[in-house]
């Protein structure tokens, strides 16, 4: 007898050869029947779905679980203005006395005026001499005060860091904004050398929470497997621990970190790690960057920046970067690369193809990860080359990146056009694997399936770039079977399938059958991973 059989539902298979169905099995973790209700097998528990759509289990390409958001930090999203940003340190410290250090995140660049970006100075009057950082949205730059400076030692002598490159004013004096974060702070060596500066963000103490909460906001949310774009191969034990406690309720793929700079005994261990692993907990894509963000304008463009000379840069020679992923592919690892310049993607799109032609094709499934601003010569070469792009459909939303925001502003509106082009990816025959990218977004696929098929913010209002807007079903096969198969996993999820593991969601509405503007209203009723409920919504 199967173990579950789900009944009365409207199932949206996102698989071609059964579109619909009403019912399902499971047994052993497994879909063993899909079909019409009144067929449906006998079995030891029933889920009456009471006509309810049921979806595969979301596949989240890009969701930084581990690094999460913290609780103990000051929340600036949404704080669009430094007046604003004081108010909230001041209730945090009220409510904080015994604090050593002011830790923010969320932080928005455009709040601070005349669109430069943001100085110790700025941030001086708001802490009253306590040390403080503010990661900015993105998780790619700190800002510090000036006691933070002096207590991290940066000064004119020491502005090459293990965690970012400080900024220095014309004197060469550092101003208090520091880039590169993600690149360097996020790896091994950043995270061991704040941790060893005394900053509590980095302690152990905080990191395991952030991953429990994080890991629990996914599966309320029906994302069933969970893929975390960047860990050290230290971060492992923070994964193995939540297991061990039961608290992985959803699948986990970890990436591993590849900084510029990694051995061949690193390479090694890398490997060591992927032949690891099982459906619940994997490790082995390796995640590089090309170059960084648009926003402070250290994206790498084909032309300048908009009321700039310069176009940014790139972390790697061109050259250097083909012959390194050729390294790569030829030792048979998938590749995951930041790039959200148009000159970035380039560059990583002529580095697979460099690949292919020094190793040969194979089903390698390189990622572009972000496809921010792409040229349109290179659409096609997604498709040609077979590389995955990877997206995050609320980062193209108006209300973040539109008109007045920093990103369209920074690259001006010649160049809007290549805005997050989803829709040209797809009819040109690429895949797409959505994601959230939390927690620079919201983590609720809800959301980013609105953004996907609107191209609107929010709270409504006009689309930006609505010819790049996709249809309802592709927004969905992105979340679901796009990102499995970006992730080596569509053969046991990603659809509802015979035969593929029973990671299922209970929507509380019809996405089918509700205006669009509800979508981000409709929430996972129920959550099935291997065939057991690990989610049930209160009445």
């Amino acid at each position: 007898m199967n173990d579950l059989v789900v009944r009365n539902a409207r199932i949206h298979t996102v698989d071609p050869a059964l579109p619909r169905a009403q019912a399902l099995a499971v047994r052993d973790g497994r879909i063993t029947w899909i079909g019409d209700d009144a067929s449906r097998p006998e079995a030891a528990e029933v889920i009456d779905a009471g006509g309810r759509l049921v979806l595969p289990g979301f596949v989240d390409a890009h969701n930084h679980v581990r690094l999460g958001s913290d609780d103990a930090c000051v929340q600036l999203a949404g704080a669009g203005s430094l007046a604003e940003i004081g108010r909230r340190i001041a209730a945090w410290r009220a409510a904080n006395p015994g604090a050593r250090w002011i830790e923010c995140e969320g932080f928005e660049y455009s709040a601070v005026p005349g669109g430069r970006m943001p100085r110790a100075a700025d941030l001086d009057p708001l802490t009253e001499g306590l040390p403080a950082f503010v990661f900015g949205y993105d998780v790619h730059t700190m800002w510090l005060n000036t006691a933070g400076l002096r207590e991290l030692g940066i000064d004119r002598d020491h502005t090459d860091l293990p965690y970012g490159v400080a900024e220095t004013d014309e004197t060469g004096e550092p101003t208090g904004f520091v880039t590169e974060f993600a690149v360097r702070g996020l790896s091994r060596d950043g995270q061991r050398a704040l941790a060893g500066l005394g900053v509590p963000w980095a302690s152990a103490e905080r990191q395991y929470p952030r991953l429990l909460a994080s890991l629990d906001m996914a599966t309320r949310y029906g994302i069933t497997t969970i893929v975390e774009p960047q860990n050290s191969l230290d971060d492992l034990a923070l994964f193995e621990r939540a297991r061990a406690e039961g608290r992985l309720r959803s699948r986990v793929i970890a990436a591993l970190f590849h900084p510029r700079g990694t051995g061949d005994a690193e390479l090694a261990d890398f490997a060591a790690a992927a032949r690891g692993g099982d459906e619940w907990l994997r490790a082995g894509p390796l995640k590089l960057y090309i170059d960084d963000v648009v926003e402070p304008h250290t994206a790498a463009l084909l032309e300048p920046y908009c009321g700039h000379a310069h176009r940014g840069e790139t972390f790697y020679d061109p050259e250097e970067f083909a012959q390194l992923l050729a390294k790569l592919d030829a030792a048979g690892f998938q590749a995951f690369v930041h790039a959200t310049g148009d000159r970035g993607i380039r560059t990583v799109l002529d580095a697979v193809e460099h690949a292919r032609e020094v190793n040969g094709p194979r089903d390698a499934r390189h990622q572009v990860v972000h496809v921010e601003c792409l040229d349109p010569a290179d659409v096609p070469r997604f498709a040609e080359l077979g590389v995955v792009a990877c997206m995050q459909p609320r980062h193209c939303s108006p209300d973040i990146a539109g008109p007045g925001h920093d990103w369209a502003e920074a690259v001006g509106p010649g160049r809007w056009a290549k805005a997050w082009p989803m829709r040209s990816l797809h009819e040109a025959g690429a895949v797409l694997a959505f994601s959230s990218d939390w927690n620079v977004a919201e983590m609720d696929p809800m959301i980013g399936i609105y953004t996907a098929v609107t191209r609107r913010g929010l709270a409504g209002g006009p689309a930006w770039v609505p010819e790049e807007a996709v249809d309802l079903e592709t927004a969905i096969r992105a979340y679901t079977l796009g990102s499995a198969h970006a992730n080596f996993c569509d053969h046991d999820r990603g659809s509802l399938t015979v035969g593929k593991l029973a990671d299922l969601v209970i929507l509380s509405e019809d996405l089918f059958g509700i205006p669009v503007e509800r979508i981000p209203e409709v929430r996972a009723e129920t959550v099935i991973v291997g065939g057991g409920v690990v989610e049930r919504a209160s009445t």
